[in-house]
């Protein structure tokens, strides 16, 4: 009988992690997500549960390795940070059967889907804190994370709103009318609130190594702890952006009435492990975050990811709650950044 495309795709990953890791493979289970690589869930016969990637032909492999380089460096430091497997030549990504792979353990727990609690959201701040502060002593990476949260000029910006607003009419999108309403909006909040928010960030912020993607996608958690920190970037970045990002994470403000204590949690705790970012940038996190959020339309269209469906009306869900997100911090933002600035201080809003 002819194999099935299931059969050969688990036939070719056993024969990879046998002659290139010496693994034997029992189970071999697809996983639909992400954009960037082929995964695997493998259970091997003696017990072991991996993660195995595999990658395009077109992917950039000397950024997936310093990615990985990254991770063991972070795991090496006592990080939550799951092992990569080295394959029989000691490289942490392997070149067989004409694609680039990595094998990591599984880590126990799941991706949170849903909004944060407050104990989640402080031990994300606590994990980060310490992450930031091994993370200075990393070399500078050479990719660098994009800012055009900070330098994108806020009429190029607005222009994007009619852009994706006639991409997404040749796409067929589901439902033009409720995002021809959120590009308006967008397009006002730019116009109105983009260039104040702009002016009263501080005139330098510190950049560092970073993940550069910690959010709650990448964040594997089991009873309100983080328990695995996965999918790497490795770039260049700003602390207070990363801080930000997952302090107001747009599902949490959008969804849940304790956002800000959930963020607050989040930004005390960082401060705790890592006290020397400069108090004006543990202030600006919230603004940095909030003009993040304005500069990306990341999710208004989804037809061009050619997601599966229920990743694709997660991506939308997303661009959704972005929206609710910035209405949320524009109301609140001024209060917010006086308390974020006790934390910094030292003292407790609490």
């Amino acid at each position: 009988m002819q194999m099935d495309e299931a059969g050969r795709d688990a036939a070719l990953t056993a024969d990879v992690l046998e002659d290139r890791y010496g693994l034997i493979a029992d189970v071999v289970v697809p996983v639909h997500m992400g954009t960037d690589t082929i995964n695997r869930r493998v259970l091997t016969d003696d017990g072991l549960r991996l993660f195995v990637k595999q990658y395009p032909s077109t992917a950039d492999l000397d950024a997936a390795r310093n990615a990985w380089d990254m991770s063991e460096y972070c795991r090496a430091a006592n990080l939550p940070v799951p092992r990569v497997w080295p394959d029989a030549d000691d490289n942490l990504v392997t070149i067989a059967e004409g694609s680039a792979w990595a094998v990591v353990d599984e880590a126990p727990g799941r991706v949170t889907t849903s909004a944060m609690t407050v104990p989640l959201a402080e031990h994300i701040g606590v994990v980060m804190g310490r992450m930031h502060r091994v993370l200075a002593a990393y070399p500078l990476p050479n990719r660098v994370q994009q800012a055009r949260w900070r330098t994108e000029p806020v009429e190029g910006a607005a222009a994007k709103c009619d852009t994706v607003m006639a991409k997404a009419a040749r796409d067929g999108h589901d439902d033009l009318d409720q995002l021809r309403a959120d590009l308006d909006q967008r397009r006002t909040d730019l116009l109105i609130h983009a260039a104040v928010l702009r002016r009263q960030l501080p005139t330098t912020l510190v950049e560092q190594a970073l993940h550069a993607d910690l959010t709650r996608t990448n964040l594997i958690t089991l009873f309100n702890a983080v328990t695995g920190i996965i999918d790497f970037r490795c770039a260049s970045a700003l602390p207070a952006w990363e801080l930000g990002r997952a302090a107001f994470d747009p599902r949490t403000v959008a969804t849940s009435t304790e956002w800000k204590a959930c963020a607050l949690a989040m930004v005390r705790a960082y401060c705790s492990e890592h006290p020397s970012l400069p108090i004006q940038e543990v202030r600006a996190c919230a603004r940095i975050a909030l003009l993040y959020m304005l500069f990306s339309f990341y999710g208004a269209t989804t037809a061009e990811y050619n997601l599966p469906q229920d990743a694709e009306l997660d991506l939308q869900r997303h661009w959704s709650e972005r929206q609710t997100a910035i209405r949320r911090l524009l109301g609140d933002l001024e209060g917010i950044e006086d308390e974020l600035t006790a934390f910094g201080a030292g003292g407790d809003s609490s």
